[in-house]
């Protein structure tokens, strides 16, 4: 570890990672509780990621129509219809909400942890704690969810699963999704580019077109299952706030760190017997003055989550 402008900054040496590895196994062993706080870089480690072959398997029409490269960008495109607005959020949501990551990030940490009392608090809308295992009650979704839709303007404060809705849209442009979870396109034909009308989402109060439920503005809706999942975590923390905890950043970036990494360091800070800890290629730091409390992992989140399975 070394110090940078106020910093404790994670040293990316072998032997540096491997003491960090180390230390960080018998933090957890004997942790009273673990709070995870997810970001992005966990999702992206597991092989979520929203470019290379997982885009062009499923969304090169889109590309050769719009010239989006990557899932991402096409969220933010305008498409020339709401029938096809919906055939490339059907595959987006099947791809990254209902489909289980390619790799082992999310259940190599659930069997970390699973044992233990964690709660997690994640930035991230792909739903991959609960296919991996995590308890639904021990999960707070901050910025919402792919699975979920919402009244756009809102006229109401209520939101509404999408799944069987985005089955239908896939089944009516070719696409064939599995039991397994698995994703396939049409064989024998280009997919269809639009969905029919009749499958376009609306507002049951007020007949309005439905958009997710992703936190992208002031309209955003905290339902009643946000503010339940908010009062747990809440809880969780209030009930923690002494002992040995274990708070464990993974793959928290700079665009939001009001929601985790700010809050974990005070944590951490308030508590003597806490430990901060943080896995994140490139970004793994923490403030000088918890910097005896900090274990800082510079290295790949998913080899290792694998190691600390290992030992």
């Amino acid at each position: 570890m070394r110090n940078l402008r106020g910093f404790a900054v994670a040293d990316d040496s072998p032997e540096s990672v491997a003491g960090a590895i180390e230390r960080l196994a018998c933090a957890l062993e004997e942790a009273d509780a673990v709070a995870i706080g997810a970001g992005a870089g966990l999702s992206t480690s597991a092989g979520m990621v929203y470019d290379g072959d997982r885009f062009h398997t499923y969304f090169d029409d889109f590309e050769t129509k719009y010239g989006f490269t990557d899932m991402y960008s096409g969220g933010f495109t305008r498409f020339e219809t709401p029938e096809e607005q919906w055939a490339f959020w059907s595959r987006m949501i099947a791809m990254n909400r209902l489909v289980k990551a390619p790799g082992t990030a999310y259940t190599d940490l659930f069997e970390l942890v699973k044992d233990k009392d964690y709660f997690v608090i994640t930035t991230n809308v792909d739903h991959q704690f609960q296919l991996s295992g995590f308890d639904k009650q021990r999960l707070f979704y901050t910025q919402g969810d792919y699975g979920l839709l919402q009244c756009p303007l809102p006229c109401h404060r209520s939101t509404y699963e999408n799944e069987d809705a985005v089955r239908a849209m896939l089944a009516a442009q070719g696409y064939t999704f599995a039991e397994d979870g698995t994703l396939t396109p049409p064989d024998d034909r280009e997919p269809a580019m639009a969905v029919p009308t009749d499958l376009l989402p609306t507002c049951p109060k007020c007949g309005r077109p439905m958009a997710m439920n992703l936190r992208i503005d002031d309209t955003f809706v905290e339902d009643e299952g946000w503010r339940a999942a908010s009062k747990r975590y809440a809880d969780y923390l209030f009930a923690h706030r002494s002992g040995k905890v274990v708070y464990l950043e993974l793959g928290v970036g700079m665009n939001t760190p009001g929601i985790i990494k700010y809050p974990f360091w005070r944590y951490a800070g308030a508590n003597k017997h806490a430990t901060f800890a943080c896995i994140n290629l490139g970004m793994a730091a923490a403030p000088e003055e918890i910097a005896d409390q900090c274990i800082l992992i510079d290295a790949d989140i998913q080899q290792t989550l694998a190691k600390l399975l290992e030992r």
